[in-house]
């Protein structure tokens, strides 16, 4: 059951083609020319392997499967990346990142996962309220930080 609350909040949608730019810090989701963006920067990646996917969601879609507003996917190629992720227009938003560290396509157990606002996580909490998470995005670039969170024993955090 724990693994499958893992799977389902760090993964938080792994339906439908994702877009892939080819500079991570000019994501294929910014070349589109919308007015709203939102550059992400992910910080505390466990390693440099693997793929880094994040998504934007709206309040009504937060973390149900295949209501993603927006998506960018990148090779974790340091411990810290900047994507950039289009908005459709301006308003309230949430970032939910997922690290998929040996990328394989499917949630592991050694799999990290972060959020705008950075929420405290526990295997018993493993999915904020969109108000935790939630970010105004106005026209423009908006610029948020998440930290990344791993399974450590019976916790979840940031690693050392």
């Amino acid at each position: 059951m724990l693994n499958t609350m893992m799977m389902l909040v760090l993964s938080s949608a792994a339906a439908a083609a994702s877009v892939q730019g080819s500079n991570p810090t000019q994501g294929g989701a910014c070349e589109a020319g919308t007015g709203q963006r939102v550059m992400v920067t992910v910080r505390g990646l466990k390693g440099a392997t693997g793929m880094v996917r994040i998504q934007l969601y709206d309040g009504p879609g937060f973390l149900k499967k295949g209501t993603w507003l927006s998506r960018v996917e990148a090779k974790a190629n340091r411990s810290e990346i900047t994507m950039c992720i289009a908005a459709p227009r301006p308003g309230q938003y949430a970032i939910a990142v997922r690290h998929d560290t040996n990328g394989n396509g499917k949630s592991d157990w050694n799999d990290g996962g972060g959020f705008s606002r950075d929420p405290k996580l526990s295997l018993l909490n493993l999915k904020p309220s969109f108000d935790k998470v939630v970010l105004p995005v106005h026209a423009g670039t908006t610029n948020v930080v998440v930290t990344m969170n791993y399974r450590q024993g019976l916790s979840i955090g940031p690693v050392d």
